[in-house]
C-alpha cells in the first residue's frame, strides 16, 4: 500500500520585501557617498588646472575659484607692485562698482582720456595717438616728438611730454611695453648698423625717463626695426607713421605671458596686474 505523502507547511514569506528595500537603501547610500566624494575637488589643483588650460588655449587669464567668469580686473586682480605710499588715485581711476571687466576698460578709458586731451591742447594729436587694442592701450609717439632724424637721443621737449604721459601711468601698476618701430629706409652708422639697432635704443631711451617714476620691473624695451609697420613704406606719409614709439599698457590677462610669472606663484606676494 503506498505510503501518504505528507506535505509541509509553506513558509511565511511575507517579509522578503525588506531584503529588496535593505539592497535599496545600500545603494542609494553608496550612490550618495560617490556623489559626495567627487563634489570635494581639492581647490588647489582645479585653480592650477584651470590656470594651465586657460594659458593654454590662448588666453592667459588668471581663472580664480568662485570668481566671475567675466575675467580679472584691471583694479582689483593680483597686483604687479604694490602701491605707492602716499599716492591717491586720480579722479575716475580705480573707483566705482561693476565687474572687474568694467573697472579695467573704465581706467584704460581714462587713462586714454587724459592723454588724448593732452595731445589736443598741445596741437600734437595726430603725432600723439592712443587706441584701444585687445592687449591694452598703446600710446603711438611719432618718432618727431622725440628724437631728431636718424638718432636715439631724446629731445628736451620730448622728455616734458614724456613726463607728463609719466604722470598718466604711474597710478596703474601694469606691465607696460615701449616698442621701438622704424620706416624701411636703411641705415648704416658707426652707431647704428641697421634699424635693428636704432629701433632698440629709442625704446631703451625711452624707458630711461620712464623708469624715475614707473617702476623699472614694470618696464620692458623691444625693438621691431621696420618689420612692424602701420602704414605702406612707399610714400612719405606712409613712412613717417611707421617711425614711432609704442608704449603699451598690457590688460592684466597678459600677465601670465610675462617673464618670471610661474602659475604657482603666490597672489599675495605682489606679482602681477592691470589694475
Amino acid at each position: 500500500m503506498a505510503r501518504k505523502r505528507i506535505e509541509e507547511p509553506e513558509k511565511d514569506n511575507s517579509e522578503r520585501w525588506l531584503l529588496t528595500y535593505s539592497d535599496l537603501i545600500t545603494l542609494l547610500m553608496i550612490f550618495f557617498v560617490v556623489m559626495y566624494s567627487m563634489s570635494k575637488v581639492d581647490a588647489e589643483k582645479f585653480q592650477s588646472i584651470a590656470e594651465s588650460l586657460s594659458v593654454a588655449l590662448g588666453g592667459g587669464t588668471r581663472v580664480e575659484i568662485g570668481a566671475s567668469p567675466s575675467g580679472p580686473s584691471l583694479i582689483e586682480t593680483y597686483p604687479t607692485n604694490k602701491p605707492q605710499e602716499g599716492k591717491e588715485p586720480e579722479d575716475g581711476e580705480g573707483n566705482g562698482d561693476g565687474t572687474g571687466a568694467d573697472m579695467e576698460n573704465m581706467t584704460i578709458e581714462t587713462i586714454k582720456q587724459k592723454l588724448d586731451k593732452f595731445a589736443a591742447d598741445n596741437g600734437i594729436e595726430t603725432k600723439l595717438v592712443s587706441s584701444i587694442e585687445e592687449r591694452g592701450l598703446v600710446i603711438s609717439i611719432q618718432d618727431t616728438l622725440l628724437f631728431e632724424s636718424g638718432a636715439a637721443v631724446i629731445t628736451p621737449k620730448a622728455r616734458e611730454i614724456l613726463d607728463k604721459i609719466n604722470n598718466v601711468l604711474a597710478s596703474a601698476p601694469n606691465y607696460i611695453k615701449v616698442e621701438g618701430h622704424t620706416d624701411n629706409l636703411p641705415i648704416n652708422t658707426n652707431r647704428f648698423p641697421s634699424n635693428w639697432e636704432l629701433s632698440v635704443l629709442r625704446a631703451t631711451n625711452v624707458v630711461h625717463i620712464m623708469q624715475e617714476i614707473i617702476p623699472a620691473e614694470q618696464l620692458s624695451a623691444t625693438g621691431y626695426g621696420e618689420y612692424r609697420p602701420l602704414a605702406a613704406n612707399d610714400t612719405e606719409a606712409g613712412r613717417a607713421r611707421n617711425r614711432r614709439v609704442d608704449l603699451v599698457i598690457l590688460r592684466s590677462k597678459y600677465d601670465l605671458t610675462e617673464p618670471g610669472q610661474s602659475l604657482e606663484a603666490d597672489p599675495t606676494s605682489g606679482t602681477s596686474a592691470l589694475r
